[in-house]
């Protein structure tokens, strides 16, 4: 029986499947071995002792620390994914734009908003809106959050925006064209449609990333979710406990971002199978031939 390599990479010998499963082992070990050590460590303190978790079974530790927290984290992600996919999508389509100063314009935008870290990004927008006042004391942190998380992941977002465009076939757009659309037309119709369809799993890992890194308003006095456990940690003298609880929560919000996302991706898999792809409205193809040309027949 003839044994077919992968088109990846070349399938392991004998030798190298026995390797490879040693590293395995040794890896497996080292892991359980350092995952231990840090339980000791955190066990001789005193940190999984049932006093330092009795505080979670009380429901106004959780009204007053835990749940303004959570409430604060999403909040400001929900915020953000929504005018990051705004931006995100308006410069994406900008950056194809057959005009040069248009390409080169949202080009550079999109570059140095990718290269400002957020961190920074969020305190100096928390500084310049302290300044001017423009927003109220009580939404000054949360606007600076917002406007960060929405500079930032706008601007990876457009990248995703572009290239899902780029990675369709030519001849979407040949056809397009030979219909008669207008480039507004073939790109609201025809290409992106099909584009977010397959750059929906990117778009997925964007939205993880911007709901934890809202947790880096707790720097600028942000009341988010990680800052909301360090109180409670300081205030019941459990803060390990504290942040395995938050852990364990943006775990669980992750994984329901990602299911929800990953739910609606297939089914817009499955309707465009079941529609069999994109279809154009019939007013709206531009039925102007050029002279001596008949398209009726």
């Amino acid at each position: 029986m003839t044994r077919q390599a992968s088109v990846l990479y070349d399938a392991p010998g004998p030798v190298a499947r026995v390797r490879n499963i040693v590293y395995s082992v040794v890896v497996f070990v080292v892991v359980v071995a350092a995952g231990w050590f840090v339980y000791r460590g955190f066990a001789d303190k005193g940190q999984f002792t049932a006093e330092k978790w009795e505080p979670f079974l009380d429901g106004a530790v959780w009204s007053t620390y835990i749940l303004p927290g959570l409430r604060g984290t999403v909040v400001a992600a929900l915020l953000s994914i929504v005018f990051a996919l705004v931006i995100g999508m308006i410069f994406g389509i900008a950056r194809l734009s057959d005009h040069r100063w248009v390409r080169w314009t949202a080009g550079t935008i999109v570059e140095i908003a990718r290269a400002v870290p957020v961190l920074i990004l969020m305190i100096f927008l928390f500084a310049l809106y302290s300044e001017y006042d423009l927003f109220e004391s009580e939404y000054l942190a949360l606007g600076a959050v917002v406007t960060a998380l929405t500079i930032y992941n706008g601007s990876v977002i457009a990248e995703i925006v572009r290239a899902g465009i780029l990675s369709l076939p030519k001849g979407q757009t040949e056809a397009g064209v030979a219909l008669g659309l207008r480039k507004g037309q073939l790109m609201r119709l025809i290409l992106l449609p099909q584009a977010i369809t397959a750059m929906l799993p990117a778009l997925i890992s964007q939205m993880v990333v911007a709901l934890k890194d809202s947790a880096l308003g707790y720097v600028i006095t942000y009341e988010e979710v990680v800052r909301s456990a360090q109180q409670l940690g300081a205030a019941e003298s459990n803060t390990i406990p504290a942040l395995i609880v938050v852990a364990i929560i943006m775990i669980v919000l992750n994984v329901l971002l990602s299911t929800v996302a990953t739910g609606l991706e297939k089914r817009l898999r499955s309707g465009r199978r079941k529609r069999g792809g994109a279809v154009v409205a019939a007013d709206s193809i531009i039925t102007d031939a050029a002279p001596g040309v008949d398209i009726t027949k």
